[in-house]
């Protein structure tokens, strides 16, 4: 699992100016009080009141425009003129929101109201009419606040954020000439915000001649501890893939990638005369970085949407057999660590015309999984979601491996929905894997992108 870093929230609070200032402050705080303690970070400022002069709104705007956040919470604690708030929020409108109603409390056998919810009714339509990005959260009479509601959606909020800076190294361009791969770097920036960097594969190989021999063997000496060999492999193989393995580091490292394809079949498989997946499977062993074959370039980006919400390595799964509850999926070459049951597994291997590299041939973890896509068309952006139940596959092979050939890493997916429909819908042959159910967490992030989730 990735450590990825702690949701950073604005927080301010409104109340009228003829409400008991302390009901308004107080309820305020325990408001905050109860997000930070889910590990949020706020920025906070002091509640605001509609003061005829709008001095409290200038505040509040000059005190959270001082620092940088993922989404900005407004806490409702009673009735307040919406201008007060819109005079506060609208420089950050460009931000995600959540409007946040709190509620009142009991003294003895009557209840009282400061009419929080009165405040955040009169906001929730002018907000949607005026385009805001937001969720609305009501806290219920008699119950506890939705504190996991305002927590997911910001969750998300922190995936928008991060995805804007986000860089993405690609070796090479469009592998085997594929045209599903392909992606549009203007709508990609504006919409979902990574930056896709292209380099040349000779620079990797560059940067293999480079690699000290001491190195190469230090590293050797790990995998043969780390690794299940299934065969020994034929001199050089090994070597061949930490070369590669530590290019790639290189590179990834001195531009600070988050995400990394290459072009597999017309390039390392091709010019370089091996099978990359050693390489990319040890990657994975050193770097927590997100990485997936043949120029990729949105399934590259549905990785790190699924690994910024989850935390997840988010291996991808390429569709090999449909059956009539769901799907076949596995990979032809390497998969984290992270998603094998026991210990990695390689076993030496060649395919067709390829020279010999160490395939991955690791059993899957099994259980609740979601797979999804992110695809382009028409200048609009939808990301293909689906959940089920993973098993392990019955006995089978991929024609054209070598003798012995391998049974490679995969799962028998049994989906939560028909497969017709989302047959009729599939965006690609690489889907984006990751366990559990995280279909809402995915929902909330297509929300606030402004992407269909389909």
């Amino acid at each position: 699992m990735s450590e990825i870093r702690k949701i950073k929230a604005g927080f301010v609070g409104f109340g009228e100016v003829n409400t008991p200032r302390e009901f308004i402050i107080g309820r305020c705080r325990a408001a905050a009080r109860a997000l930070e303690e889910r590990g949020m970070e706020l920025f906070k400022t002091a509640p605001v009141c509609d003061d005829p002069e709008g001095k409290e709104a200038g505040r509040a705007r000059r005190e959270l425009a001082g620092h940088e956040w993922d989404l900005l919470i407004i806490c409702v604690a009673g009735w307040i003129p919406s201008w007060a708030v819109f005079s506060v929020i609208e420089p950050f409108k460009h931000k995600p929101m959540v409007l946040w109603g709190l509620s009142g409390w009991q003294e003895g056998d009557r209840f009282v109201t400061t009419a929080d919810q009165a405040g955040t009714t009169a906001l929730r339509k002018p907000m949607e009419d005026m385009d805001y990005t937001f969720k609305y959260v009501v806290t219920y009479r008699g119950q506890k606040p939705n504190i996991a509601g305002i927590t997911g959606y910001a969750e998300a909020a922190r995936a928008a954020a991060l995805l804007k800076t986000a860089r993405i190294g690609m070796a090479g361009y469009r592998d085997m000439r594929l045209y599903g791969t392909l992606y549009d770097g203007v709508s990609l920036k504006a919409k979902i915000g990574p930056e896709i960097e292209h380099f040349d594969l000779l620079e990797i190989a560059q940067r293999m001649e480079k690699i000290a021999p001491k190195e190469i063997s230090r590293i050797s000496e790990k995998l043969k501890k780390r690794w299940n060999f299934v065969k020994a492999p034929r001199k050089g193989t090994v070597e061949n893939s930490i070369r590669l393995f530590l290019a790639f580091k290189e590179k990834i490292q001195s531009q600070n990638y988050q995400g990394l394809s290459f072009s597999d079949v017309d390039g390392v498989k091709k010019l370089l005369k091996f099978a990359p997946a050693g390489s990319l499977t040890l990657l994975h062993d050193e770097m927590d970085v997100c990485s997936i074959p043949e120029n990729d370039s949105l399934g590259a980006v549905t990785q790190l949407i699924v690994k910024y919400l989850t935390g997840q390595a988010a291996a991808y799964l390429e569709f090999y057999e449909f059956m009539d509850d769901g799907a076949l999926m596995g990979v032809p070459d390497y998969v984290p660590a992270e998603i094998v049951d026991g210990k990695v597994t390689v076993m030496p291997n060649a395919f067709g015309d390829f020279g010999e590299g160490l395939l991955n041939v690791s059993k899957l973890k099994t259980g609740k999984v979601t797979i999804c896509r992110l695809g382009y068309a028409r200048g609009e952006y939808t990301l293909h979601i689906m959940t089920g139940t993973a098993r392990t596959p019955i006995p089978w092979e991929e024609a054209g491996w070598a003798p012995p050939a391998p049974q490679l890493p995969s799962l028998e997916i049994v989906f939560d929905s028909p497969v017709g429909p989302f047959v009729q819908n599939v965006m690609s042959q690489h889907y984006i894997f990751s366990y559990g159910d995280n279909r809402s967490k995915l929902k909330e992030l297509c929300v606030i992108l402004g992407i269909q989730e389909l």
